[in-house]
């Protein structure tokens, strides 16, 4: 741990004073958006939004990240592309998605007619062009409230090698998105590194506004009876509850290292969850692979999370952030 700061990161949310004075108090704010509760859906896993509308309703949520976007359309990869796993799954869809400008024209207006809904657009690309491609094409649209930059993907230019793996090609990709966004950027970084702190540290020197972590882990299924790989790309990323304990350490020392907001990920599937999350310093949270298993857990949770916060007398959910006590004690 010799890589990460030994004070927490200044607070960098605002407390309000609760709308219901009988009620906890569970809205944060950064990066000049107010989210309702610290509840967010993830990306990949709540579709564009609109899918959800008729199970969960999306005005209790925090916010969602839709489905990553690319410039052009993609179709992804070949079936079978999901695999459960002990506690956690693998999926290898391929950043399927109608592409940022079908967005703008099909699903984005229908988002603007729901009232105070927090949506946050994925943007990926294969290499930077393409990243401030897509972001510019975003930027024609209104009522997206920050972008999410997806750096999990492979450079085509340079090898193959992923954006978020290389300290070089993470800092030109966040600089140059930063210089043609009209919104906030969030960083959503790759777990498959050696240094997560140095890493962070990079994004929020390129001008990330926050940082969201952690993504899926490169992984693998076998069939032994067939011989044969599960999913058809081979490897996959695994998320999941498997992953939880790993994704707390990660945004530990994440928030740790930098004095931007953390958005934590990795195994969320209670309110309790959301609660370890924010203690280890993420302002808030985002919830992925529960939602195949529970189509309404996102809602689940924020109920969860306003009955944690009565049952232990927390009055401002903002109190938890970076509120983890460690003893020096041996």
């Amino acid at each position: 741990m010799s890589d990460v700061k030994t004070q927490p990161a200044p607070p960098t949310t605002t407390p309000r004073t609760p709308s219901n004075a009988s009620g906890p108090d569970l809205s944060v704010e950064f990066c000049g958006i107010r989210f309702k509760n610290p509840v967010v859906a993830a990306s990949g896993t709540f579709g564009y939004g609109v899918e959800f509308e008729d199970i969960v309703s999306l005005e209790k949520l925090g916010g969602f990240v839709v489905k990553g976007l690319s410039r052009e359309p993609m179709a992804g990869n070949p079936p079978p592309r999901m695999f459960e796993t002990s506690a956690g799954m693998l999926n290898a869809i391929g950043l399927q998605n109608i592409g940022a400008r079908a967005f703008l024209e099909e699903r984005l207006p229908l988002l603007r007619k729901k009232r105070d809904i927090v949506c946050i657009a994925n943007v990926f690309g294969y290499s930077t062009r393409d990243y401030e491609e897509t972001i510019q094409i975003l930027n024609q649209g209104e009522g997206i409230a920050a972008y999410e930059l997806n750096v999990s993907c492979p450079n085509t230019k340079h090898g193959g090698i992923t954006f978020g793996s290389d300290p070089v090609l993470l800092q030109e990709v966040v600089y140059c998105a930063k210089q043609v966004s009209r919104k906030p950027l969030i960083v959503k970084l790759s777990p498959n590194v050696t240094s997560i702190p140095k890493m962070a540290r990079v994004a929020a020197e390129a001008g990330a506004d926050a940082l969201s972590l952690i993504n899926t882990f490169v992984a693998m299924a076998i069939d032994a009876k067939a011989r044969k790989p599960r999913i058809s790309n081979i490897t996959a990323g695994l998320s999941g509850p498997a992953i939880k304990p790993i994704a707390l350490r990660m945004v530990y020392e994440a928030a740790h290292s930098v004095d931007i907001p953390v958005i934590g990920m990795g195994g969320i599937a209670t309110g309790e969850d959301v609660i370890e999350f924010l203690l280890a310093g993420a302002a808030a949270v985002q919830v992925g692979t529960a939602n195949y298993f529970d189509p309404c857990a996102t809602e689940r949770i924020v109920n969860d999370l306003e009955k944690w916060c009565i049952e232990n007398k927390v009055r401002r959910v903002t109190d938890l952030i970076g509120a983890l006590e460690i003893s020096n004690e041996p």
